[in-house]
């Protein structure tokens, strides 16, 4: 509190001085300022879907999901929580390929999740809890994939089925050759360096029943 207001406070008397305090400390109260909302993601709805370019054709596989859970403050942006992927649910309904995807590739027995962990959250996910009908954010965040850590930006959009209903809709580009993953290219096939992945499921967004530090 700046020393103008203190002065002002002090010079009060009486009842109108409880009254003043009461709702200066109402007004500018960080807990009523700051309170979280949260997007939880059901995981029986979610596709997590892929796309990888290679010769000849596209390669198109999914993951399931374990846990979503996104908290954010809407004045400062800060976010928390975690995005879990079941690494070793990787499918391109092709049984050879997708032995040497999770042996040689995202070795998913020895690293069994993908997590994205966010830290802030920019755009009008907030205006959905005032039943805006669609909303657009940016969720920057940590990419944990094959034990090491790499920062990215999931492009979300979320809005109103006819029932009401929430549904959320992800999208990033994940470099992974660049991130340290074997490139499982041969001389006779050339995949691309780079796998789109694209996030859809149905979800819960509220305030948080704790206020935001």
């Amino acid at each position: 509190m700046t020393p103008s207001r203190l002065r002002f406070l002090r010079n009060l008397r009486g009842p109108c001085c409880v009254v003043v305090v009461a709702v200066w400390t109402l007004t500018f109260s960080p807990a009523l300022l700051a309170q979280e909302t949260v997007v939880t993601l059901d995981p029986a709805s979610a596709r997590i879907e892929f796309t990888l370019g290679a010769t000849f054709h596209t390669v198109h596989g999914n993951f399931k999901l374990k846990h979503g859970e996104i908290r954010f403050d809407p004045l400062t942006g800060k976010a928390s929580g975690s995005v879990v992927v079941d690494a070793a649910s990787g499918d391109t309904d092709n049984s050879s390929r997708d032995k040497k995807m999770h042996a040689e590739v995202l070795e998913s027995s020895k690293f069994p999740e993908i997590v994205f962990t966010p830290n802030t959250v920019t755009g009008q996910l907030q205006e959905i809890v005032k039943g805006r009908a669609e909303a657009h954010a940016d969720v920057a965040g940590v990419f944990r994939l094959h034990g090491q850590d790499h920062e990215g930006v999931l492009s979300v959009v979320v809005d109103r089925g006819g029932n009401g209903e929430l549904r959320v809709t992800a999208k990033f580009v994940a470099p992974y050759v660049k991130w340290g993953l074997k490139d499982p290219s041969s001389a006779f096939l050339h995949v691309k360096d780079s796998v789109d992945v694209e996030v859809h499921a149905t979800a819960h967004i509220e305030p948080a029943s704790v206020p935001a530090r």
